[in-house]
């Protein structure tokens, strides 16, 4: 009896221990809680409480070089969910999803992807009524606010839309290459054009409000804020009145055309001795603006399905054959290698070695000025093989043709140089005389892009020096000051004679005085020199190029012209290159 009234003392002792011990535990720990680690729970607790919502920077404007505001910024209502403290609900998705015309996964897809307390934009510049109905029923919506957020608002919409670009939302594989650098899951970034290039300096820095929420998440007051800075502000080289007018003659053109089943063009006016480029055109065009609020089904289809390739840039991307303004560099070439001069008379009998001129013309005996003039192919066919096709490789590079030019615009193609190596690399096959006459008049390989083609004319209007294209004159912070001024850069410049490009000089001249181009140039008040070219197609209707400068004695003004599939050049594409000069020169 006495041994199990001991053991059940034992017992008592041992668990008070225990529980003395655990006891000790807990206040030691609640100690150390309160006394070591009260600050940072306490931290952690106003975390519960305080939100951190950024305010949206305005991006910044576009102005063209005479101060005329051709992008700008609107205020406009953009619908996000304020992260709340427990899951958003899949009733409160679906309803947000049927009054917004969105899926409901698409939805659900930008909260899971979400990280943080900031807003998640769901749709951006809402109408009147969306908002009506979500403040009216704010009960049915838990946790959707709506924001003012400035909007971008593309004034001219079409017009210039390959220069400028357009905005939207930053997708998944952009956010996964740029989160280093700041951007978040529902940023407007730009995509296209310069808004994409220069998107860094016109997003501007956000600002911020901290806000205090309730148990449900639901802001209560606003305890700070931060307002946002706006982005720069560019000014382009681009003059709005003369870019009007490019696009107003490469429509009016089309429009006459159409019956024939054209449908593209494009269009750089350039100043020579700058390398600013004074107007850009490419058709067909899109309008920015549809990408703005996230571009809808219907109207992706329509910009994605259309054979010509509205959002193709194709001053910049279009690689077509030069055809005969290729023979600018043809001519520099025979001029300095001594295969030819100013005073030799070559005859033209309608055919060389089995290629002639277009519907079999013969013009006889022609000298150098004569053969540009008339753009007589049996002349430069000539000439070519004189020349061959490693010297006539060597003059199209030292023209920067095979390069891109560096202009400030994103996607701009290369283009092509006929060369021994190409074909060898490409079809592991020698190279042949006839394929070098065909290149002598910008035929077979070659492959050049409107604003290259605009270059090569550029260097023989600024006596050799090639200027480096460009599209920004300068960039403005928000409080008015140059951030960054923009210089002409020279490139390289022709190493030849100055009295080949003289003489080259006078051979455009004629181009426009008794040559292809003097028909449409009859009467023309501005002395100009110009070069018109048909490009051979094999998919179709040969194209039309023109390239042009003037001033003649002091050339301020280029221009490059092609019309996809319009044939010759002195027809469709010559009408459109006078149109831009009457308005580069402002002749009524």
């Amino acid at each position: 009896m006495e041994n199990n009234d001991f053991d059940f003392e034992n017992r008592l002792r041992v668990l008070g221990a225990l529980v003395v011990l655990i006891i000790g535990v807990l206040i030691a720990r609640v100690g150390y809680l309160q006394v070591y680690e009260g600050e940072y729970y306490q931290h952690r607790a106003e975390g519960n409480r305080i939100r951190l919502i950024p305010t949206m920077a305005s991006r910044g404007t576009f102005y063209d070089r005479n101060g005329e505001n051709i992008v700008m910024n609107r205020p406009g209502f953009v619908v996000s969910l304020l992260p709340l403290t427990e899951p958003i609900k899949p009733e409160v998705v679906s309803r947000l999803a049927a009054l917004l015309g969105i899926p409901a996964k698409d939805i659900q897809a930008k909260i899971d992807a979400h990280v943080g307390f900031d807003p998640i934009p769901i749709k951006t510049d809402i109408g009147p009524e969306i908002f009506t109905i979500i403040e009216e029923q704010k009960e049915l919506y838990p946790g959707v606010v709506i924001e003012v957020q400035a909007v971008r608002n593309y004034l001219y919409k079409e017009e210039a839309a390959h220069v400028i670009g357009y905005v939207s939302e930053i997708s998944e594989m952009e956010l996964e290459q740029k989160k280093s650098e700041g951007y978040k899951s529902g940023d407007i970034v730009g995509k296209f054009g310069l808004e994409r290039i220069y998107d860094k300096e016109l997003r501007g820095t956000n600002g911020g409000r901290q806000v205090e929420v309730d148990v449900a998440g639901k802001p209560v007051q606003v305890l700070g804020e931060k307002e946002p800075v706006s982005g720069c502000d560019l000014v382009l080289t681009i003059d709005w009145a003369l870019q009007t007018a490019a696009e107003r003659a490469v429509d009016e053109q089309l429009a006459r055309m159409r019956v024939l089943g054209v449908r593209a063009a494009a269009a750089v006016v350039m100043n020579p001795q700058t390398g600013e480029v004074l107007a850009l055109v490419s058709r067909p065009a899109f309008d920015p603006n549809l990408f703005v609020h996230g571009i809808s089904e219907t109207d992706w289809k329509k910009i994605n399905e259309d054979p010509n390739f509205p959002l193709d840039n194709k001053a910049i991307t279009g690689e077509y054959p030069p055809g005969s303004t290729f023979k600018i560099v043809t001519g520099t070439a025979a001029l300095s290698e001594g295969v030819t001069d100013a005073y030799e008379r070559i005859y033209d009998g309608g055919e060389y070695m089995d290629k002639g001129n277009a519907g079999g013309e013969v013009l006889g005996w022609l000298n150098f000025v004569d053969g540009m003039a008339h753009s007589d192919n049996v002349y430069f066919y000539i000439l070519g093989h004189r020349l061959g096709i490693d010297r006539l490789e060597r003059y199209s590079r030292m023209f920067g043709l095979g390069e891109k030019t560096g202009i400030n615009l994103p996607y701009e193609a290369e283009g092509l140089v006929a060369s021994r190596a190409y074909k060898e690399k490409v079809f592991d096959e020698d190279w042949y005389v006839p394929e070098t006459l065909d290149a002598a008049i910008g035929q077979g390989f070659n492959l050049v892009t409107p604003l290259q083609a605009a270059m090569v004319m550029g260097e023989i209007a600024a006596n050799g020096k090639r200027y480096q294209p460009y599209l920004v004159q300068r960039i403005v912070g928000p409080d008015g000051k140059v951030v960054k001024e923009f210089q002409p850069k020279i490139l390289s410049s022709l190493d030849v004679p100055d009295e080949v490009i003289k003489l080259v000089q006078q051979g455009l001249h004629d181009v426009t005085k008794y040559g292809t181009a003097a028909g449409v140039f009859a009467g023309f008040p501005i002395d100009i020199a110009g070069k018109t070219g048909t490009a051979e197609n094999s998919q179709g209707e040969d194209h039309g190029w023109f390239v042009a400068y003037g001033p003649f004695d002091n050339p301020n003004i280029v221009v490059s012209v092609i019309v996809e599939n319009g044939g010759f050049g002195s027809l469709s594409a010559v009408p459109i290159g006078r149109s831009i000069m009457e308005a580069a020169f402002k002749l009524k």
